[in-house]
């Protein structure tokens, strides 16, 4: 592959990320004041990219526009966004005389390269075919240029100290990739000013590259917070996923701590949830805490050294024998609440009086517990605790029957 197929390409994908970027973040972009800025910064950057392509400059000329009015709206197009780029870090410093000054600073490099275009200065530029620079002696692509210089070298300055002093995440990856973004726009005008004088053809192509890459990272600092709520979803889903036998079994035993029943499976648990992942994963926690609490009521005193003793017998060491101890005390409780066993005193399980969701996923992960050599009833089949004839019933499926 050439470098000006690898340039169409990368044009293409750069296009694609941005458009599909601010249609995705449009709504809850433009909700928030603190995206807003950010938003039309990508959006004024894909429009002046989009028309930056030939194919793109071709299909509006037989539309009846002129090169020349193309080129001058992408040039225009692309000094708002490099303004912009200021107001929305200006922004965040909450200094009015300096979004004042960059206003002013706007103003005057639009109006400047009108000026200039009315006057013929920047018409050889302007007016030439797409992607071709003006000659070196032209005022109109030096303001052009540095326009862009002053906008992306102030946010790379800017952007990537203030990732590290906050601590929302979602601002920090916005941030970061906008910081990169704005590095890699920076490189390619430096390198299209470098062009306008030296001129190197052969550097276009490379350029091209460079500069659909930017539009990958602005794309990606808008969908940072889409990532990271995703991300958060993902880690929420997991913890379901994985707490998911413990919590069923125990609020089987102890319906009166669920909001709703379980559902048939952990698979549907996942893919049909009843509400947001991270409020089903705190509910759960809640939920397997409290059915915990009040199974204490039936840990026989000795539960917990005698299920510490099995799991050490069965190899386990570490935490993993602390969780497995832990599971196999409160497979006791459960199963003589189930039986039907008078409560007696509360018998605390030492780890758990803080309700850890570690702490609990720990024992999620050694559950269900292996029967002890105490549990073992040989040719009778029983699953009940000690004393008990047959399986230890089901209330639900009881309450079902």
């Amino acid at each position: 592959m050439t470098a000006t197929e690898l340039a169409d390409l990368a044009a293409v994908c750069g296009l694609a990320a941005m458009w599909i970027a601010l249609v995705w973040r449009a709504c809850p972009a433009l909700r928030l004041p603190n995206q807003r800025g950010l938003w039309f910064t990508v959006l004024t950057a894909a429009v002046a990219t989009t028309l930056f392509q030939p194919k793109v400059v071709h299909w509006l000329t037989d539309l009846g526009a002129t090169t020349h009015a193309v080129a001058l709206a992408r040039n225009l197009i692309g000094v708002l966004s490099a303004g912009l780029v200021l107001l929305f870090i200006v922004d965040a410093t909450r200094t009015r005389h300096l979004r004042v000054l960059v206003v002013v600073g706007l103003v005057a490099a639009l109006g400047s390269l009108l000026a200039l275009d009315l006057l013929g200065s920047g018409q050889g530029g302007a007016a030439s075919p797409a992607q071709s620079p003006a000659t070196s002696q032209s005022l109109y692509w030096l303001v052009l240029v540095v326009s862009h210089l002053i906008g992306d070298t102030a946010a790379v300055v800017v952007c990537w100290p203030y990732s590290r002093r906050t601590d929302d995440r979602d601002l920090v990856w916005s941030l970061r990739l906008f910081a990169v973004g704005s590095a890699l726009a920076l490189v390619f005008w430096a390198g299209y000013l470098f062009h306008l004088f030296v001129r190197m053809p052969g550097l276009l192509p490379y350029l091209s590259i460079v500069i659909s890459v930017h539009g990958l990272f602005r794309a990606a600092s808008l969908l940072a917070p889409t990532a990271t709520s995703l991300a958060r979803s993902a880690a929420a889903l997991r913890t379901v996923w994985r707490l998911w036998p413990l919590w069923r079994d125990l609020v089987v035993a102890v319906p009166q701590v669920a909001l709703a029943r379980p559902q048939q499976s952990r698979v549907r648990e996942v893919l049909c949830p009843r509400s947001r992942p991270a409020l089903q994963a705190h509910r759960q926690i809640i939920e397997t805490y409290d059915a915990l609490l009040e199974l204490q009521q039936h840990v026989r005193p000795d539960a917990y050294e005698t299920a510490y003793r099995e799991a050490g017998l069965a190899g386990l060491h570490g935490e993993r024998r602390t969780a497995a101890a832990l599971a196999g005390a409160l497979d006791r409780a459960r199963r003589a609440r189930l039986s039907g066993a008078a409560p007696s005193e509360p018998c605390p399980l030492p780890g758990v009086d803080r309700g850890s969701p570690a702490t609990l996923l720990a024992i999620a992960r050694m559950w269900p517990p292996a029967a002890g050599p105490t549990e073992r009833t040989g040719a009778t089949g029983s699953t009940g605790p000690p004393g008990s004839t047959g399986p230890a019933p089901d209330p639900l499926r009881a309450r079902r029957g």
